[in-house]
């Protein structure tokens, strides 16, 4: 029998390939290196492909945002259509999510979002954790085991979460929920001893509707505890598994895409705007991101923080603002709602300066992203030229700025 081949498929950033190509054939199967802008021949006769952890495009815009709109991924949607097998650790998985191929292949309908518990954000995690196959084991491509796995988890964006609240139900349904978080004991829990970045149900993995498509946020290829993993990937593929017919009700879900325009942003009476002095590469990156839909998108983005003090007692504080590296703009709104005078913070003689600046000219978009309490939070300022809001929201582009399962777009004066 043909050995499978698998393409470790690597992004600019992403940092567990040697990890994944050793994982892959202690499995017995053959792994091929493939870089993401590599000639494509190199994948004419793959089985299957398989997308590491690690930070792709460094986290810009949000984790796995910026890869999963890679004409790369296109690609491997195709490939996973023929029912190839894609599977996605960490990052990964980040970016299964974001290109929409998990959950349902038909759009963003989750989000892998910051770690929370309790209602705060906890940060990066780099610890062990316990899983265990939430499914059947022929369910799907990495099922096939029993028992519990220990394995390390180190995220920062891994949060299990959407905000439609017929996904989860329909998930379940679908027996699509491969894998979740456990003790020891293989107990699941959302207790944060059990599940610690806060997922929803406890999810740690997620196979889509055929099962030949699956996401982990843990990373089996780290441990020889992962091995039955790609066992069960290697099976898998040497059975000739057809897809999974899929029974769920496709009207049930309801798409996230909307013609409606953004709310609008309160304005505060006094707003602090702060831009860097040299490239700004987020910037840059999200921009070009959003210029694969709208080529004539232009992108300044900047830190937005609404003040509750003079901005004179927030800039003098090295760990708000860095004069060597960044500029500060104040905004002050009347009243009535109307922005009254733009000023530029002088960090030599510590005094605000009257400002032509065109830096806040546009179409100004503020962007937050879970946890947050109010309208009253600090956020990413999007100010975008060469589309106007309609266009916007007609099509795909707010969701590579905010993914709507756990950040607010909300627009400014």
């Amino acid at each position: 029998m043909k050995c499978p081949r698998i393409a470790i498929v690597s992004f600019p950033g992403n940092n567990c390939e040697v990890e994944s190509l050793r994982a892959v054939k202690q499995a017995g199967m053959e792994a091929v290196f493939f870089r993401w802008n590599d000639d494509r021949a190199k994948l004419n006769d793959v089985d299957g492909y398989f997308i590491p952890g690690g930070f792709s495009y460094e986290d810009r815009g949000r984790s796995g945002m910026v890869a999963a709109r890679d004409p790369l991924m296109a690609f491997i949607a195709q490939e996973a259509e023929k029912g190839k097998v894609v599977i996605g650790n960490c990052n990964g998985a980040q970016i299964l999510v974001e290109s929409g191929l998990i959950p349902l292949g038909e759009g963003l309908d989750m989000s892998l979002a910051r770690n929370v518990v309790s209602g705060d954000a906890v940060g990066f995690l780099s610890e062990w954790v316990w899983i265990t196959p939430a499914c059947k084991r022929d369910r799907c491509a990495t099922s096939d085991w029993e028992g519990t796995m220990h394995l390390p988890i180190a995220h920062g964006e891994g949060r299990f979460t959407t905000r439609d609240k017929d996904l989860l139900q329909e998930l379940k349904k679908n027996d699509q929920i491969a894998f979740q978080y456990c003790d020891e004991e293989g107990n699941i829990s959302e207790d944060p001893r059990v599940t610690p970045n806060g997922a929803m149900y406890a999810i740690a993995g997620i196979c889509n509707p055929a099962g030949n498509v699956v996401a982990l946020m843990p990373h089996p290829e780290r441990t020889p505890n992962g091995a039955p993993y790609f066992v069960s990937m290697k099976k898998w593929i040497e059975g000739g598994r057809s897809k999974i017919q899929d029974t769920r009700n496709k009207q049930g879900i309801k798409s996230q895409s909307t013609n409606a325009l953004l709310p609008l942003e309160e304005a505060k009476s006094i707003e602090l705007f702060i831009d860097t002095v040299i490239t700004n590469n987020e910037e840059r990156t999200v921009e070009a991101a959003a210029r694969r839909i709208a080529p004539a998108l232009l992108l300044k983005q900047l830190k937005y923080i609404p003040l509750k003090v003079e901005p004179s007692e927030y800039l003098r504080h090295i760990g708000n603002f860095n004069p060597n590296k960044e500029i500060a703009f104040v905004r002050r709104v009347g009243r009535d709602g109307t922005v009254c005078r733009l000023t530029r913070w002088n960090s030599a003689t510590k005094h605000e300066e009257e400002s032509t600046s065109t830096v806040l000219d546009g179409l100004k978009i503020l962007r937050r992203d879970e946890p947050f309490e109010g309208q009253g939070d600090p956020g990413i300022c999007y100010v975008i030229h060469g589309i106007d809001e309609q266009k916007m929201c007609s099509n795909d582009l707010l969701e590579i700025f905010g993914n709507p399962h756990a950040s607010s777009l909300r627009k400014f004066i």
